[in-house]
C-alpha cells in the first residue's frame, strides 16, 4: 500500500521488490533515498523519529513495515542487524546505518546528527 502524507514525508510501498534476502532488500531501500525509516505505524517510538526528522525540516522516507506482506521478514533482519529486540524504528541517512531511536537521540544531542543530514543532502542549512 502506498500512503503519502505531508506530515511524514514520503511513504514508499515495499511491495515493488523482487523476491529476496530482506537484508538485500533492506539494504537496497536504505541506499534509495538520503533518509529512510523502518517503521511500524502503530509504534510511538517510530512517531517520535518521524516527528523529530520532519520537525528538522527533513523530508524521511518511511516504509511502515506492518503494511507490507513481507514486513516480518525484514522486522527480522532489522533484529539480527541491530542486535536489539524490538527492531523500529530503525534510521539510514545517506544509506548507511544510524540505529535505533537510542541512536538517533544520541547523535541529536551530542549534535553529529545534523551534519550526517547534511552530507547525505536531506538538509542545506
Amino acid at each position: 500500500m502506498h500512503r503519502h502524507t505531508g506530515s511524514w514525508g514520503s511513504y514508499m510501498p515495499t511491495t515493488r521488490t523482487t523476491v529476496g534476502d530482506p537484508l538485500e532488500r533492506i539494504e537496497r531501500l536504505a541506499s534509495e533515498n538520503a533518509v529512510v525509516i523502518f517503521s511500524i505505524s502503530s509504534c510511538c517510538m517510530c512517531h517520535a523519529i518521524k516527528r523529530l526528522f520532519c520537525g528538522m525540516g527533513v523530508n524521511p522516507t518511511v516504509y511502515e513495515l506492518d503494511e507490507d506482506p513481507r514486513g516480518k521478514d525484514m522486522e527480522k533482519a532489522l533484529m539480527r542487524l541491530l542486535g536489539t529486540s524490538p527492531a523500529v524504528p530503525v534510521v539510514f541517512i545517506g544509506g548507511k546505518l544510524v540505529g535505533a531511536m537510542d541512536r538517533v537521540m544520541a547523535s541529536h544531542i551530542n549534535g553529529t546528527l545534523v551534519p550526517l543530514l547534511k552530507e547525505a543532502g536531506a538538509l542545506w542549512l
